[in-house]
């Protein structure tokens, strides 16, 4: 039988999660269908994590104004959530007079677009910011920022779950079809193919992330030309993070904003990205030689890199709606009376997606209920509480942990300083996770300098312990990706 609901969201990225959470501010029986086993498995985890000041979008675009929008609030989403945000700033350096009239073009942009704290500094001032770039002037973005785009996601998904959403991983929707009212003619449910199973909805919302265009083709809206921007990155030890306050761009084009040097939340540096044009949306290796390319590119804004400070490698695929001349174009989200009434339709969502994605899914929303009344949901809670991060503790806080619970006294990862407290707190979330990255976004296990070769087999068999399942049934991430393929000899794991 058929579980029906109000609205479904197809995709748990951070725009699927934004929407779902929105949502559930009114009286709606909501579920989201991902097919992946966790939240934030594709673009929405694989950026620069950087929320961007919005003047780099063409004036009037949805891009630029849901990027400004999403500026603005971060700060209260993040004590809202409970996700680290960093309001850091960050410069575009530049060196010659054709970089200049570049940054005196963005300037003029961003003021249009309404974002604020720009400022063209000279070399002094520059130095005195980032004290190891390489530059003689910039554009400085004070309200630019960096955040954790795994915990922001998990946290608009936790908290749209903890007022009433239902989450459903390894749900890939392979087929949508319509059902009619007595009439024949009169929209009634759209009915859901996936794996397992058939999810009826009156509502549904396509914020499929690079399956965009599949699922707009299934609901009857055909002709978008979706192409993959893939960018690579490499990751610096946490030593190097103090050198870096705020991210470092270079002059950007009108396309690209160019390889660029980030630091992270949690005191790391990201060196990245670059633009490769892919047609697989599903391969994220990285080559030797993109590697070896981003960080001398780097290199010239920021000297620090070094391959023996090299710690991870990772990519990112970007959905970018094109032209027939394979010109990019803005965010499209519509609703298609004609077509496929009750049904908002995503394509192209990709940078700004982190910064603007719950403004995205406000618009989303309002696009609803201008074709039906939603009633308030009396019992919305906005309030979400991540994992305590042991390590962020005071000595105090951390003696008063241990005296409530003695888990946090087992210190599992030891170059984060992950207890099992935390790790357990993890495997046992809200949306029942089962994978070793789902407890790695959480926690950051396994993200240090050794990279889980110490702590790795750990987690795994407290993983096992803890759900009470075999080694064998253990993924890394993906469905399929075991992280134990059989025995070295018998008696032996």
């Amino acid at each position: 039988m058929k579980e029906t609901f109000d609205a479904i969201v197809i995709g748990a990225g951070v725009v699927g999660s934004a929407i779902a959470r929105e949502l559930s501010r009114y009286q709606l029986k909501t579920a989201v269908l991902e097919k992946n086993l966790d939240v934030c498995n594709e673009t929405s985890g694989r950026n620069s994590a950087v929320v961007h000041g919005g003047f780099a979008y063409d004036t009037g675009t949805l891009k630029a104004r849901f990027c400004v929008a999403g500026n603005q609030m971060m700060e209260q989403l993040s004590k809202e959530l409970d996700f680290p945000f960093i309001r850091c700033g960050k410069v575009l350096v530049g060196n010659t007079d054709e970089d200049m009239a570049q940054l005196k073009r963005t300037m003029d942009q961003g003021a249009k677009n309404g974002a604020a704290g720009l400022e063209l500094i000279d070399t002094d001032k520059l130095h005195q910011l980032v004290p190891a770039v390489v530059g003689k002037f910039a554009m400085w973005s004070k309200t630019s920022g960096i955040l954790d785009p795994f915990l922001f996601t998990v946290g608009l998904a936790e908290n749209a779950h903890a007022n009433g959403v239902s989450f459903y991983f390894d749900r890939e929707v392979t087929g949508i079809s319509r059902e009619t009212g007595e009439d024949g003619k009169t929209h009634s449910h759209y009915v859901l193919d996936t794996p397992h199973g058939q999810f009826k909805a009156r509502w549904v919302i396509n914020a499929a992330g690079l399956g965009c265009k599949k699922i707009s083709d299934m609901l009857g809206i055909a002709g978008y030309r979706v192409i993959g921007s893939k960018g690579h990155y490499i990751i610096l030890k946490k030593e190097l993070g103090a050198l870096l306050p705020m991210p470092v761009y270079p002059v950007p084009s009108n396309t690209y904003m160019g390889i660029h040097v980030t630091p992270t939340v949690d005191g790391n540096v990201t060196v990245g990205p670059d633009a490769d044009t892919v047609d697989e949306f599903s391969y994220y290796g990285v080559p030797q030689a993109n590697m070896d390319y981003l960080a001398e590119s780097a290199k010239s804004l920021w000297p620090h890199i070094r391959k023996e400070d090299q710690i991870r490698n990772f990519s990112g695929i970007l959905p970018k709606w094109v032209d027939e001349n394979g010109v990019i174009q803005d965010f499209k989200i519509e609703i298609k009376d004609d077509i496929a009434p009750n049904a908002v339709n995503l394509v192209g969502i990709e940078s700004p997606g982190l910064t603007g994605a719950v403004p995205i899914a406000q618009y989303v929303v309002e696009l609803m209920r201008e074709r039906e009344d939603f009633q308030e949901n009396p019992q919305f809670n906005p309030v979400r509480k991540g994992i305590t991060r042991f390590a962020a503790c005071t000595r105090k806080e951390q003696a008063a942990l241990i005296a409530e619970n003695p888990d946090y006294s087992d210190i599992i990862c030891q170059c984060e300083e992950i207890t099992r407290a935390e790790l357990l707190a993890a495997i046992h979330n809200p949306l029942g996770v089962t994978t070793m990255t789902g407890l790695k976004y959480r926690t950051r296990a396994m993200m240090g300098g050794c990279q889980a070769g110490f702590c790795q087999m750990k987690i795994e068999q407290l993983l096992e312990q803890e759900l009470g399942i075999s080694e064998k049934d253990v993924c890394y991430s993906r469905k399929g990706s075991w992280l134990l393929a059989g025995k070295l000899r018998d008696g032996q794991a």
